[in-house]
């Protein structure tokens, strides 16, 4: 895959995103994808290991089910032939307390025959549970 070809796919599937267009998603998703949020799953358990497309869907359903998201805006996109590393700004409303979280993450992601086969999502986990129990720090 060149690196124009993935560049475009992760711009895309962050576009799909934002919308929550989960349609999208999935086409652009692999069957086999491996995929690892790290954040505590006692706090967040959407978060953690999934394996396969069903799996990915099933747990970003759960992020928007207790999550508004409100914006997320790449600032940093890096490719390499296959794999692409992006840092972004994200803010979510959470539901169930109307509090707002801002924090930022770093996904690493691999395609695999124009398809997403791996996604790693790290994010400074200590900030975003204290702002999920209403402990904000400022950022």
């Amino acid at each position: 895959m060149s690196e124009g070809v993935t560049r475009e796919a992760v711009r895309e599937l962050y576009a799909a995103y934002e919308r929550r267009d989960f349609d999208r998603i999935a086409a652009a998703i692999h069957n086999d994808i491996d995929w690892v949020i790290y954040s505590p799953i006692s706090v967040f358990p959407f978060a953690g290991p999934r394996r396969g497309r069903t799996a990915v869907l099933e747990a970003m359903a759960a992020i928007a089910e207790h999550y508004l998201l409100e914006s997320y805006k790449n600032e940093i996109i890096i490719v390499e032939g296959d794999r692409a590393a992006v840092m972004s700004d994200v803010k979510f409303t959470q539901r169930a307390t109307g509090r707002t979280l801002r924090f930022r993450v770093a996904n690493f992601l691999r395609y695999r025959d124009g398809k997403l086969i791996e996604f790693r999502e790290f994010a400074n986990s200590f900030d975003v549970v204290e702002q999920v129990l209403g402990h904000e720090l400022p950022l």
